[in-house]
């Protein structure tokens, strides 16, 4: 790791470096997963930390799951039932509309990301 300074950090190694952009992307995009995820079923908030380690290889913080899941829910993209001591996410009608209008600019997303890398050229 190079250090540019005291808030700029380089990172040299590929693995770090990849690890780091996976845990910028999912923190940066931790709505748009939660809602995609839910997709698949309901969902508790310890349910969805579980699931972003498997497939993501880092623990997000609980603070930044639940209180997405909060946000999402107050915005009407979620509903949160409690069944016993588990609070359990299902994707609402305005959240499936969210998730689909993503979905269908896949495409466009890949190319902002592409032109981030390439410099915007």
């Amino acid at each position: 790791m190079l250090k540019m300074n005291a808030m700029k950090t380089i990172y040299v190694d590929k693995r770090d470096l990849l690890l780091h952009l996976r845990r910028r992307t999912v923190r940066n995009f931790m709505d748009f997963l939660i809602l995609s995820m839910l997709r698949k079923g309901a969902l508790s908030g310890y349910d969805i930390i579980t699931i972003i380690f498997k497939n993501f290889g880092f623990l997000p913080s609980s603070g930044s799951v639940y209180s997405t899941l909060y946000a999402l829910e107050r915005e009407g993209f979620v509903r949160g039932l409690w069944c016993g001591k588990r609070r359990l996410y299902t994707l609402t009608e305005e959240g499936e509309k969210i998730i689909e209008a993503a979905s269908a600019s896949l495409n466009m997303i890949e190319n902002l990301i592409l032109n981030i890398f390439k410099g915007g050229d």
